[in-house]
């Protein structure tokens, strides 16, 4: 239960500042957290297939996540971005 705890808790983190840095404002804490989870399962994939490892426990955590989370950010709004709003 600690477990899931802590990975919702990244997720939020991730998620969040993931959400400040590409649109200004957080989404929402549900979608935060969402967004969080989905980037730390793309970034620790990603981190995997490149070989990259970070230490320092839950900072290296939130770490990936945030840089999964801002990848997939990224791309949503790439796909997804309509101009003239």
């Amino acid at each position: 239960m600690g477990n899931i705890l802590i990975f919702i808790l990244v997720g939020l983190i991730a998620g969040f500042l993931a959400s400040r840095v590409v649109t200004g404002k957080g989404r929402g804490w549900f979608w935060d957290i969402v967004i969080g989870i989905l980037g730390a399962i793309f970034g620790g994939w990603l981190a995997g297939l490149l070989n990259i490892s970070i230490g320092f426990g839950i900072f290296g955590q939130i770490v990936i996540a945030f840089a999964g989370a801002l990848i997939l950010l990224l791309i949503w709004r790439l796909l997804f971005h309509r101009k003239g709003k």
